[in-house]
């Protein structure tokens, strides 16, 4: 089972237990975190998709730490113009682990064995 959620203007594809790297969000290390935006919740053959959210379906989260993005360069240059410059840049991040989703209804999906195997 998995879903896609929007957070920080970009979208993620996430399963329980899944750690991911999201935008800065205001919350403390161990702190609980809910989405409410559920784009798609797929189990197995069963796609729920919104338009644009699915109603009622959410994701939880627990904060793992917070954190800074490796250093990216931005080198700007004019040739023959005696014009360099040179800029580093690090984006905060969150990092999430993944702790439950619920679909529509409002069930919790754990991630389980399937039938027959």
């Amino acid at each position: 089972m998995f879903a896609v959620i929007r957070t920080g203007g970009k979208q993620y594809k996430v399963a329980k237990d899944d750690v991911i790297a999201v935008e800065k969000l205001a919350a403390e290390a161990g702190a609980a975190i809910e989405f409410d935006e559920v784009l798609m919740i797929a189990d197995g053959a069963e796609v729920a998709t919104g338009a644009p959210l699915v109603a009622g379906a959410a994701v939880g989260a627990t904060v793992v730490t917070q954190r800074r993005a490796a250093k990216i360069i931005v080198f700007k240059k004019k040739r023959r113009h005696n014009y360099r410059r040179k800029k580093g840049h690090r984006q905060h991040q969150t990092v999430l682990r993944i702790t439950e989703i619920r679909s529509a209804g409002g069930s919790q999906h754990e991630e389980g064995v399937a039938d027959g195997a």
